[in-house]
């Protein structure tokens, strides 16, 4: 593991060459992404961020498992040791071929709850379960809900049930039940998402999706989900919030951050060629 890192820096990578900043910041469209949080060298779910991030790859740059492997190998390996990062692994289509690159960046702070404000229109994400595909769109709804005073944007149905949040996954509770919605090609495979449910499962908790709308939700204590933040109950926008609703969710957290672990190759599963 890299005890040091340069902040904001672009790398690309190739499976001969290894890691080079050489026209690190040039045009091109990004594919896929993925993004994690690193706090002092200790990460969650790195395997799993890994798998979604190569199974997206495929899509657009064929069977190329073993270097997808190779590169998060690479990448777990260079994670700094230090502070707080966030860093993003990227496919991006430039013209000759399509490369990887990794992005780190320092990570913003958490913020422990959160807003919520409407699409007006129905979700149009072309590949809803592919991260990155719809980048621009949700950086779109993102600004959009900021303008609104909001934190992050909800995106519905065309039937106007909950899906998920630009850049989050959502859940809600009803009593000791944890809910969401139904998993597919409309939602994103979200890992904190899976953790939690691991987490609730393994504690006694029945686990249950269903087609939810708004008014469903309207007096249930509702969680946005991501790498970067974790748990944040919504406050504005869905559900219903009370203090203990924000307790409760800081419980979760704890078990949540204590699945960390220090990053390395090591926690990448090998491809075999």
């Amino acid at each position: 593991m890299s005890t040091e890192a340069a902040p904001n820096g672009r790398r690309w990578w190739d499976a001969d060459a290894g890691w080079s900043t050489a026209d690190a910041d040039a045009a091109g469209t990004v594919l896929v992404i993925d993004s994690w949080l690193v706090d002092e060298g200790r990460v969650r779910g790195l395997d799993r961020h890994a798998e979604r991030f190569g199974s997206a790859c495929d899509r657009f740059s064929g069977r190329g498992a073993e270097r997808t492997d190779r590169f998060m190998r690479a990448v777990a390996d260079s994670l700094p040791a230090r502070g707080r990062w966030f860093p993003r692994v990227e496919l991006v289509e430039t013209r000759s071929r399509t490369r990887l690159r990794m992005w780190l960046r320092p990570a913003p702070p958490r913020t422990a709850t959160v807003r919520l404000w409407t699409a007006t229109e129905p979700d149009r994400r072309r590949l809803p379960a592919v991260k990155g595909a719809d980048l621009d769109h949700l950086a779109s709804l993102r600004a959009a809900a900021a303008t609104a005073g909001a934190d992050e944007a909800l995106l519905a149905s065309t039937e106007g049930h909950v899906v998920e949040g630009a850049s989050t996954s959502i859940v809600w509770w009803r009593g000791d039940t944890l809910c969401g919605p139904p998993p597919g090609p409309g939602l994103l495979p979200g890992i904190t998402r899976a953790l939690l449910g691991e987490l609730a499962r393994t504690t006694g908790h029945r686990l249950v999706t269903e087609q939810a709308t708004a008014a469903d939700l309207a007096g249930l204590p509702v969680w946005t989900l991501n790498a970067l933040h974790g748990i944040r109950p919504v406050t504005e926008g869905l559900g219903r919030f009370q203090d203990t609703d924000a307790e409760a969710a800081e419980r979760w957290q704890s078990r949540l951050a204590a699945l960390a672990v220090p990053a390395g190759a090591s926690l990448i599963p090998v491809v075999n060629p």
